[in-house]
């Protein structure tokens, strides 16, 4: 199980790194670009604020984006999301369906190792790519900070953080599921999962009708306007993420060790 585990980090480290080094970039420009736009951020907040729909959806109703935390919050959350959100799908759709597609399952499942081994060594392997790429774009994120001379709150920048790890989980834990009930790579489907997800909540802070249901996507509780606002996370949207992850990795291992699969 070690050398699958070794393995997979190897072929998934240039993904990483490229991932992580992109958002967490992006993150930083970000950041970095605030002191240049800071005197037309005064302009621009009140007329953000009171834009209805369209600024309940972004936070800038509840946080000025003429401050580093509103900006950050708007700016910097928004891209980590959907990129982070994105990773967490294209590193897990495919890491099971894969040995099927590229017909390397049959050297794989030769060897004396049980398939449970096998899902549980691709799934801790998805769990530590997902905490490196947190950790990457947190500490790029924090030297952009640190570069301006600014302070955010630590707890709620570390709040933050944690909760986008979570909410990569809920996603990939879908997708490590679709990855094992599937012969094939569903790059596509697991892509569009995140995009779908990111949208839905957008959409959902738009729609009032529909704030009710906002607590079944994952980025209902990861939402940066109403972390650093000092937002308790909603109960509801945790549990089920929970659930989600516990029943998408048994999943995987149920499905994976009982199908029959391609050589």
């Amino acid at each position: 199980m070690k050398t699958i585990l070794l393995k997979e980090i190897r072929l998934n480290l240039k993904a990483l790194l490229i991932w992580a080094f992109s958002v967490g970039g992006m993150g930083l420009v970000c950041i970095i670009l605030y002191k240049s736009m800071q005197g037309d951020m005064k302009q621009m907040a009140d007329a953000f604020s009171n834009m209805g729909a369209f600024s309940d959806a972004f936070g800038m109703s509840t946080l000025s984006i003429a401050t580093l935390k509103g900006y950050f919050a708007t700016e910097v959350g928004a891209v980590h999301g959907l990129g982070g959100g994105m990773f967490a799908a294209i590193i897990s759709v495919g890491i099971l369906s894969k040995e099927e597609e590229g017909h390397t399952g049959e050297f794989l499942f030769s060897l004396p190792i049980a398939r449970k081994k096998v899902v549980l060594a691709k799934g801790i392997c998805v769990l530590c790519m997902l905490a490196v790429f947190t950790l990457i774009c947190g500490a790029m994120y924090c030297c952009g900070i640190a570069a301006l001379g600014e302070e955010i709150p630590a707890e709620e920048f570390c709040r933050f953080m944690g909760m986008q790890f979570l909410m990569n989980l809920e996603i990939a834990a879908v997708c490590f599921a679709i990855s094992a009930a599937s012969g094939k790579s569903k790059m596509g489907l697991g892509i569009g999962l995140a995009m779908g997800c990111y949208f839905y909540d957008v959409i959902g802070r738009v729609v009032p009708d529909a704030k009710d249901y906002l607590f079944a996507g994952p980025y209902s509780y990861a939402n940066a306007s109403e972390i650093f606002t000092g937002a308790e996370a909603d109960a509801k949207a945790i549990i089920l993420a929970a659930a989600v992850i516990i029943a998408g990795v048994l999943f995987a291992h149920q499905r994976y060790d009982s199908r029959d699969l391609a050589s």
